[in-house]
Order: C-alpha cells, then structure tokens, then sequence
C-alpha cells in the first residue's frame, strides 16, 4: 500500500494528514441507495482491508442515517486509534426541514424522508458530536462539508469547522463536491486540505479547472465512485436487473446502449490487466490514482473479498506507455446520455 500526504495539512504542533491511496468508502456500507446491506459483512470488509494496508476510511452520517458511521466505529474499536485515519462528513440533514432542499428518499426501512443540505453553525457542532458518538472516538482527522448549503454562509460554516479543530475534536477541514470557485471562498476563512469530489475514466470534468487548482494551490483530491458504482468493473451487462431502492438503476449511465459501449472499451484495455493478472476494476483504480492532481481513490466493499481487490490495486505497476494506451482508448468512449 502507498501513502499520501492530504494537501498543506502542515501544522507545527500535529502530524501531516496521510492516507491510504486506496481508501475504504463506506457509503454502500450503510445500504442507503445501494438496496441494503449486511452489516457483518461491511465490518468484517473494513477489518480486512486495515490488515493489508487501508487505513483511510470515509464514511458520513447520511449513509443510513447515521448506520455507516456506527458500522464504522464497530469495526475499528479494536485499533490503536493513531494508526487509522477517519472521515467524515457534515451538512446533510434527514431529521430537520431546514436549509436548501436535496432529495425526496427512503430510509433502510423503506420509510420517506426528506433530505435537506443545512451547514449552520449549531447544526455542525452538534453533528460532530453525534458523529463523536457513532464512531467510538474523540476526533476526526477530517470533516468534510458534504454539499453546499446556499443558505448558510461559507463563512459561517467555516467558522464552526475552526472551532472544532481549536477544541481537538477535529484535525483537518476538508469539503465535497465543492468547485473552484466555492474553494477560493471557504480558503478565505480556514485551511482547506482536500476536495472530495467524484472522478471517474467516463467522469473526468474536473480536470479542465478544478484539477489545475488544486495542484497549484497545495489542496488534495480525494475521488470519490472511480468505477463509477461498478460500471467500470467489467460485471455489467445489458439487461442489469437493480435491486429495489438502488439508485444506479435511474443513471444514463446504465443505459443499455452505455454498458455496451464501456464494455468494448474494457475489451481494449482487458490484455493490459490480463498482463498483470488483475482484474478490471483493479486496473481501473490504479490507473485513477496515477492521474494528475488525485491524491487518494476511494472505492467501497460489500464485503472482504471486495475490499481485498481494491486494496491490491495499489500495488499493481503501470509504465507511461501503459497508462497513456488506456488513456488513449479511453479518448475515443463517448456514452449517451
């Protein structure tokens, strides 16, 4: 497994932040939008991966409401604190109708809820300890706002994130899925180390100017659905079934016509995993974190088998030659939207 420093996370009186390139997402963990999961199953996956080097794992209290997070905690009780790194999140509220509106959804149970994006400055401080409580520790060593919440001042939600880390509870402040312009502003007010944003071989938008600004400005990116919730592993075909409340099941990218479509591109780059005697979506991941600007993959795991092959990505060997061929035939995919 390799390490990477998270962004300008220097400070005098802490260490720098360092993350597993692959680290361990924990979102499919709490079943919400993904049709269920098996508890033991996403504990046992993230014990796993911890033995073989992940020792990054990102998690935030949206995932099941509040389940992701206790999974989470469940499953790192027995490791010396210092040696795993835990993310997390805040300003994604299911409980309280306050904020800018996200989604309509449904709970683990099947019951609708509503989702609201709400980053006020009470709201934080109390997610933290809610989040405190659900991971079994005391400090979070980064907290990522999870969306923008339009109705609460950058500023504002900064400030409280500044107060966290004064009181110890949090080491490092990080956003999600924020742009360049969002970033310039909240880095008026904190120092902002990382942007978790999606990034994928058939999503790679961020690298017009997001990717730029980050590399210039010392701030990590953190890629979040680098097989784009499984499309890139190779395993889908036309005519996927879903399972009930899995939300892959509304995306254009699992039209038919697309799953076609990356599935001839996979055959052209197939020979290079067959060369290494790894599969797909190993290859897929390496190849993501040996792109400009991104720091660490997250990939997630239903269970250990899952998150044992995501682990041994990072060992896989790519030369230039070997990136820019896959690169090159990447170039030539277009889907459907």
């Amino acid at each position: 497994m390799q390490y990477r420093k998270v962004g300008n996370s220097d400070h005098p009186e802490k260490p720098d932040l360092e993350l597993s390139v692959i680290t361990f997402g924990a979102w499919a963990a709490g079943g919400w939008m993904w049709g269920g999961s098996e508890r033991n199953d996403a504990v046992k996956a993230i014990r796993e991966s911890f033995d073989v080097g992940v020792t990054s794992i990102d998690t935030a209290p949206v995932y099941g409401q509040g389940l992701s997070e206790e999974i989470v905690g469940e499953a790192i009780k027995d490791i010396p604190r210092d040696k795993v790194q835990i993310l997390t999140k805040y300003g994604m509220s299911w409980d309280v109708a306050q904020g800018d509106f996200a989604m309509h959804s449904k709970n683990n149970e099947g019951k609708d809820i509503d989702i609201y994006k709400y980053a006020a400055k009470d709201s934080i401080i109390k997610e933290c300890e809610d989040s405190l409580t659900r991971l079994g520790t005391d400090y979070i060593d980064l907290y990522q706002i999870h969306w923008h919440d339009k109705t609460t001042p950058i500023e504002e939600t900064m400030e409280a994130v500044s107060q966290l880390i004064q009181q110890g509870k949090v080491r490092y402040a990080g956003v999600c899925n924020y742009d360049v312009e969002l970033m310039r502003e909240a880095s008026k007010y904190i120092n902002l180390v990382s942007d978790q944003v999606p990034y994928s071989m058939v999503k790679r938008e961020i690298e017009k100017e997001l990717v730029p600004y980050c590399i210039e400005h010392e701030k990590a990116i953190l890629a979040y659905s680098p097989m784009e919730r499984g499309l890139l592993t190779g395993k889908m075909k036309p005519g996927h079934h879903f399972a009930e409340n899995d939300h892959r099941a509304s995306l254009h990218f699992f039209k038919d016509e697309n799953l076609k479509r990356v599935d001839s591109f996979l055959a052209k780059i197939k020979p290079i995993a067959d060369d290494k005697n790894v599969s797909l979506g190993q290859l897929v991941l390496k190849w993501t974190i040996q792109q400009p600007g991104i720091t660490i993959a997250l990939a997630g795991a239903r269970d250990a088998k899952q998150a044992l092959q995501n682990a041994a990505a990072a060992d896989i060997v790519l030369s230039t030659d070997e990136i820019n061929t896959i690169t090159a035939h990447l170039n030539e995919l277009e889907l459907v939207k």
